[in-house]
């Protein structure tokens, strides 16, 4: 018999609250903490707003805050969220347990780039006339000002690292980045070392920002984040006929996955099971994903297959839903490709209606939300919802929660690239 996983602690840092409850119930009552820049002065850009995280000290997650105050804000997130899936899961204590046995699973991005010494150097570095840069000088003046700490937080991998020294993670410690399935990729993945008896406790989810000069430069050239500037609460609008695009958001999100008998013997309370897992690529363009849903009708199949159910068992899907014309019409086709006429019965929702884009943490963040509407009978609506779009024609829960009990919530995630991942977690029946 294959091993069971079993969801035992949850934390998050989110634009829409700092534990569960907080982020799951202003979800649930429509809140969207989208609002103009708050962290530099983006006039310039042709996108002035985000999805931030406010209200967040990292000194009251640590003992010893200091030596970790230079990290990046996505480390800060991740060791967060970390310390309070532990404490939730009544893990905290490092004496409980065989370590060794206790691993992490990180789906994360780039770290914080050192953008004022970047910017500096290279004017310092400029021909008199602006016209150019000397490489030489360039390589000279960056020298002086880089900090060796922050230059490691750059890397993907130095995140997980940091979970696993402050907590004692002793097993398996990874990182994957896939874009923006990456914490769903990695939860499906610490899933499958649990199943195979490498682990028997992983700590997964992920953290991410962007929110700096070069990230939203970055979208802004893809076209791909709204520009909704005279209304930003009502930019994100999956499913909408006048989307524009994504808003970009920032957060981390962590849950401890148990193998079954592990939670039972030391008496954890169990929120959920984790069923089904599947992961897939589209194999088509960096930016676009297949028209016709390619990668994700095999994604959600594989999860179906994995979890032993028919499409029909699922009681709700939490979209990827990103308020881009190419997502929601390539992911309403494959939903209808996947589920047959069971696709008009289905409620399906986006989170990021309200809790923008979290990019790498999307995916650990709704899959916090899909936990709790599984539990609490609510499930989250898609708000903004104001004009149907002939090629999305789903039940989107627009605009108002719904109250409905359901036993398998399937929750998906497609990132820029083309990579895919689906997750079914079920209402735990012993």
């Amino acid at each position: 018999m294959r091993r069971r996983v079993v969801i035992t602690g949850m934390g998050v840092i989110t634009p829409l609250g700092h534990t569960p409850a907080e982020l799951y119930t202003s979800q649930v009552e429509g809140r969207t903490a989208v609002a103009p820049f708050r962290r530099f002065d983006a006039r310039t850009f042709p996108t002035t707003f985000a999805s931030e995280v406010s209200g967040f000290e990292f000194e009251r997650y640590l003992k010893n805050p200091g030596r970790y105050a230079w990290c990046g804000v996505n480390s800060q997130f991740a060791i967060a969220a970390t310390q309070e899936a532990l404490i939730d899961a009544g893990l905290f204590d490092q004496g409980q347990g065989d370590r060794t046995r206790f691993g992490a699973y990180l789906g994360s991005g780039e770290g914080a780039e050192d953008f004022p010494a970047l910017i500096n150097s290279i004017a310092a570095a400029a021909d008199p006339d602006g016209s150019r840069s000397n490489p030489t000088r360039f390589c000279e003046e960056i020298l002086k000002v880089l900090d060796p700490h922050r230059e490691a937080e750059i890397e993907m991998h130095t995140t997980v690292g940091h979970l696993g020294t402050i907590f004692a993670l002793d097993g398996p410690n990874l990182a994957c980045q896939t874009a923006c399935a990456a914490s769903s990729q990695a939860i499906g993945e610490a899933a499958e070392l649990i199943r195979a008896g490498d682990a028997d406790v992983m700590a997964a989810g992920g953290s991410h920002s962007m929110l700096h000069p070069l990230g939203i430069s970055g979208f802004n050239r893809l076209t791909a984040l709204s520009q909704r500037n005279d209304s930003p609460r009502t930019a994100s609008r999956p499913f909408d006929l006048t989307r524009d695009g994504f808003v970009i958001g920032e957060g981390g999100g962590m849950v401890i996955l148990e193998e079954l008998e592990h939670a039972r013997q030391r008496g954890a309370t169990i929120y959920a099971e984790l069923k089904g897992y599947g992961t897939t690529a589209d194999a088509y363009r960096m930016t676009d994903p297949h028209p016709a849903g390619r990668g994700a009708i095999r994604c959600m199949a594989e999860a179906l297959r994995d979890a032993g159910l028919k499409p029909t068992d699922i009681g709700y899907i939490n979209a990827h839903g990103t308020s881009t014309q190419a997502n929601d019409s390539a992911e309403t086709a494959a939903i209808k490709a996947v589920f047959g006429e069971y696709a008009y019965k289905v409620p399906v929702s986006s989170s990021k209606s309200m809790l923008g884009h979290l990019i790498a943490a999307a995916g650990v963040a709704e899959f916090v939300i899909c936990v709790l509407a599984l539990r609490n009978g609510v499930l989250p609506p898609t708000i903004n919802y104001e004009t149907p779009d002939p090629e999305c024609d789903l039940d989107y829960i627009p605009n108002q929660a719904r109250e409905k009990w359901v036993d398998h919530v399937l929750s998906n995630s497609f990132g820029f690239g083309g990579q895919n991942s689906s997750l079914i977690v079920s209402r735990f029946r012993g």
